[in-house]
């Protein structure tokens, strides 16, 4: 076991109450909020298939004007940051960089069989004990076989969006093993009984009031929004919960093939706390996280950390490869791998394999206009954002979030943004592209397109159609000029139909009397036909 520690922040935090949530002590409605949600952690994350429910869940985001703040306020903050630090780095060479770790991702995806292999024989040299899971409820019995053998009764928890995905923590509940998220924002959201909205900072949805509330109702603690106080609140109670666990479980950022390693990032120390304390420690990793090499780490790292939070590198980089040597001072005496298949393998195919070069660094949520305006929560999945778009119908089946491709104004932001070059917009428009062909789609779109289709294939019916989109858009602007006839670009604020969702939150110009077409027509013919 070796750790690379890059500064001496422990189980502290980045920012305001050591959180990850972006917000200081001032956020929000003068911090008079609390963030709270009517859902259970569990319905937020795992709603009813097929999920029905995020048109509405996106009504009532935008109408929460302290969400609209908390959530614009840091993912700007971050998207400010990163690219800032990307340019003082990098400076001209930025995409460069951005592709070189891109190919890497790419190449490991294109022979993802031969670094599995490699990264197993590797990893059980070391005294690893590898498992293999296809799906998620394999992957979380073997991780409860693994607590009942060991008579596990405290787990220590880092962060981990795969065991999100495959709702570890309700099943080592549900045997009597007492589970404690150990990131303060996912312990935040533990004792409130929230889910996390965000893949990076999870309780961005919350401030320091929520925080403050959380701790003396759960806790006992004395009231205080300082958050240097709430910080050693959960210093002090975590602390006591490392020293008893004998069981550890984490995710993994990075699997290096080359030498069987687990890597973890953290910025609170708790990730090198949960996996070096217990006894035992379980490491649940999707499989598209291998690296060939140790030596790509120097890129990887570069990008995750610079993208994430605009950071250099991250306070911790812990790279794990087995269980405590006999030369060692700390570490498990028993570590697991558990490699995460769960729909990953249908992403493999040409059209949609770049989506699993995704390092987890949640950039695309943080410039996504349309995240920014409804939250993670939202999407009703594990991973929200433009990310969460193309790869949350993958994993847990098309059919089931018809919406969420559809959640995205495919602006290019979020490709802008990505560390390892990864084409959203190309990726929604295929997602797109087939709902449409297994007509998951609602039937009116398909009514529309279709109609769109006929009506541009015939020139009497385009003009037609041109000129009744004319009447229809001044007649709902309602703007008159002196003589009672209605004026070019009068502006309409209520629409019908499809175009209601547009008008409930913009305002739509209604088009000019005389098109392009007519125009041109027009100053064709008053020069003689030049």
């Amino acid at each position: 076991m070796t750790q690379m520690q890059n500064n001496q922040s422990d189980q502290g935090g980045t920012c305001g109450a050591g959180c990850g949530c972006g917000h200081g002590a001032g956020d929000g409605a003068n911090g008079q909020g609390d963030g709270h949600n009517h859902l259970s952690g569990h319905e937020l994350l795992f709603p009813d298939m097929p999920f029905k429910g995020m048109k509405k869940r996106i009504k009532g985001a935008v109408k929460d004007v302290q969400l609209q703040q908390f959530v614009n306020d840091a993912t700007l903050k971050k998207d400010v940051a990163r690219t800032a630090m990307m340019n003082d780095t990098f400076g001209p060479n930025v995409l460069a960089v951005k592709e070189l770790a891109g190919s890497i991702k790419q190449h490991t995806l294109d022979h993802l069989d031969r670094y599995l292999e490699q990264f197993i024989e590797n990893a059980e040299k070391t005294g690893t004990v590898v498992h293999l899971a296809k799906d998620a409820a394999q992957a979380k019995e073997i991780a409860l076989t693994i607590a009942k053998q060991k008579g596990s009764k405290l787990c220590v928890k880092s962060k981990s969006m795969v065991t999100e995905e495959v709702e570890l923590l309700d099943g080592l509940e549900s045997i009597g093993v007492e589970t404690i998220e150990t990131d303060l924002g996912e312990f935040i959201l533990q004792l409130d009984g929230d889910a996390p909205s965000h893949i990076v900072t999870p309780m961005i949805h919350k401030n320091r009031v929520s925080v403050a509330k959380a701790f003396t109702r759960e806790l006992g603690a004395e009231y205080t929004e300082d958050p240097q106080a709430l910080t050693t609140i959960a210093r002090e109670y975590l602390r006591k919960k490392f020293a008893e666990a004998d069981l550890g479980m984490s995710g993994g950022n990075f699997l290096v093939a080359e030498t069987g390693g687990v890597v973890i990032c953290t910025n609170e120390g708790n990730g090198r706390l949960s996996t070096s304390v217990a006894k035992t420690h379980i490491a649940m990793v999707g499989i598209e996280k291998l690296i060939p090499k140790q030596e790509h780490l120097g890129v990887m790292l570069k990008v995750l950390a610079r993208s994430s939070t605009g950071q250099p590198l991250t306070c911790y980089t812990h790279i794990m490869t087995g269980p405590k040597r006999e030369i060692e001072l700390d570490g498990p005496e028993e570590m697991h791998v558990i490699l995460v298949d769960n729909g990953r393998t249908n992403a493999l195919g040409a059209d949609t394999r770049e989506m699993l070069r995704c390092i987890r660094c949640g950039a695309c949520l943080n410039t996504c206009p349309v995240y920014r305006k409804v939250g993670g929560h939202s999407y009703g999945a594990v991973y929200p954002g433009p990310i969460g778009s193309i790869l949350t119908p993958m994993l847990r089946g098309m059919d089931n979030y018809k919406d969420m491709p559809n959640a995205s104004s495919l602006c290019g932001a979020c490709y802008d943004a990505c560390p390892v070059r990864i084409n959203i917009p190309k990726q929604l428009i295929h997602h797109r592209r087939v709902m449409n062909e297994q007509k998951m789609n609602h039937w009116f779109e398909r009514f529309v397109m279709k109609s769109w289709t006929v009506a541009y294939g015939s020139k009497p019916l385009y003009l037609m159609s041109n000129k009744m989109n004319k009447v229809v858009s001044r007649l709902m602007s309602g703007k008159k000029d002196k003589g009672g006839k209605y004026v070019d670009h009068g502006w309409s604020k209520k629409m019908i139909g499809p175009l209601k969702g547009w008008t409930d939150q913009k305002d739509l110009m209604s088009p000019p009397s005389k098109s392009f077409r007519q125009w041109w027509n027009s100053e064709h013919d008053s020069k003689g036909g030049k």
